[in-house]
């Protein structure tokens, strides 16, 4: 017969169509019915809470014929008939079960492969759980009291496998979102197998951890709970954020770095700002001239910094959070600052009271430009216009009033961020289009301008 077996597990068999022909009676817990993975040939699991006085049946969709042989850790090849099974019309009912051993349900030329798990014979007892504060910075031990061995089950090839108890172990834990930056959430984390000692991930806040299950148990309702004693976070985590106020001046040369990197045009104003986990007592931002850090030239102990960045160069900001003996600290993302050399450049003509929007502002293009100050002449050498932001230029008015066309004369003195002095000085031509009716383009005789005259001291 054993051979009969063997040369039957060679061919092509077919499986019977469900699993659920197969019930089980005088058990006073009810089944559960684990669907395996196709790999190990299995079409269920039943796991009982116990098989005393158990009885197993199975009900035939035909028929033909119904054998059954039973098989352990070798695999169906090695698998034996089933004597003291009884027949009753299409059903056949195995009086006796016997647990954490594999049935093959012949019926016909189809076939049926189940493993049966009696859970009395792995029973989990959970009576404690403490949790060691003198972990490190990285990890978290906890001590579990009990015992739950391995649950195996055997693939009809002979494989060993082994069941899930999925024992949950819940606590507390930091987590970082954008918008709420540290929230405290609740963590549920799945225990495969029982263990005596669990590491995980050190929490960065104080919790207790509850290890319940496992899920055998609780689908019988019996679960057990373990509950450890507070557990004081010495783990560490920051994060930290830059925010480089915006500006938007149409004149000025932003060229921000590539990349992402913060800076561009000097000055350029940044607010640093860090968020630490509970433990983090000792905190500094450090600013450097190199990505290493090993040129530190400022340290602030502080959460914000606001920063304004006006000398051309590349600096390195970052932050670290310590907890309170300093044996664990946590480093923020390093934000690179990288501030461009000055440049400054002045036109010569432009076209006040022509076209509005168009050309009607005399304005320098700049970068970098620290202090500044313009003065506007006109061929007198009276001072018409003068302004000390760069971002800012000359509408052509004087006194409210649009000055005439002409040449008009310009000063300026300037600083840049990369220390360069500016003196410079030009002509400023201001020209106005006639359209073919001989008034400006700007609305001749039904708009009427009075223009300053520009020969007049």
């Amino acid at each position: 017969m054993k051979n009969r077996i063997i040369l039957l597990l060679a061919v092509l068999w077919t499986f019977l169509p469900l699993a659920s022909q197969i019930t089980f009676t005088g058990n006073s817990h009810e089944v559960m019915e684990i669907v395996p993975a196709a790999t190990t040939g299995l079409n269920r699991i039943y796991v009982l809470h116990d098989t005393e006085n158990v009885a197993m049946h199975f009900t035939a969709t035909t028929e033909n014929e119904v054998t059954w042989y039973a098989f352990e850790e070798r695999g169906g090849a090695y698998a034996e008939p089933v004597a003291n099974v009884t027949h009753n019309g299409l059903e056949t009912i195995l009086p006796q079960v016997t647990g954490n051993r594999g049935y093959i349900i012949e019926e016909g030329t189809s076939r049926l492969y189940v493993w049966v798990t009696d859970y009395s014979a792995y029973r989990m007892s959970l009576t404690g759980l403490q949790v060691d504060n003198d972990g490190d910075c990285a990890t978290t031990t906890l001590h579990v009291a009990g015992e739950g061995t391995d649950i195996a089950y055997y693939t009809i090839n002979g494989g060993r496998q082994v069941l899930s108890r999925e024992l949950e172990l819940s606590y507390y834990n930091l987590e970082w979102n954008d918008t709420t930056h540290w929230q405290q959430t609740s963590v549920v984390e799945t225990e495969t197998s029982f263990k005596n000692t669990i590491v995980i991930p050190a929490p960065t806040c104080n919790t207790s951890f509850v290890l319940s299950g496992d899920r055998f148990l609780s689908f019988w309702d019996e679960t057990l709970v373990a509950e450890s004693n507070t557990y004081v976070t010495a783990a560490v985590d920051v994060r930290a954020t830059a925010t480089q106020e915006s500006r938007d001046n149409d004149n000025e040369k932003k060229t921000d770095a590539a990349g992402g990197q913060l800076g561009g045009s000097a000055p350029a104003h940044v607010f640093f700002e860090a968020f630490v986990t509970d433990a983090v007592v000792h905190k500094e931002w450090q600013m450097a001239l190199d990505p290493d850090f090993n040129d530190i030239q400022l340290r602030l102990n502080q959460d914000e910094v606001d920063e304004t960045f006006t000398e051309a160069g590349t600096y390195y900001w970052r932050f670290i959070g310590s907890n309170a003996d300093g044996s664990c600290e946590a480093y923020s993302e390093t934000f690179t600052v990288n501030i461009g050399e000055s440049e400054l450049q002045c036109p010569n003509v432009f076209t006040p009271g022509t076209s509005a929007g168009v050309n009607d502002v005399w304005k320098v293009s700049y970068r970098s430009i620290i202090d500044f100050h313009c003065w506007i002449f006109n061929r007198w050498g009276v001072k018409v216009c003068e302004f000390t932001d760069p971002s800012q230029g000359w509408d052509g008015r004087n006194n409210g009033k649009l000055v005439g066309p002409g040449v008009y004369y310009y000063v300026i003195q300037a600083t840049g961020s990369d220390g360069k002095k500016y003196k410079m000085s030009g002509d400023i031509n201001i020209i106005r289009y006639k359209n073919a009716r001989g008034g400006s383009s700007s609305g001749g005789t039904d708009n009427p301008t009075t223009h300053e005259d520009p020969d007049e001291p």
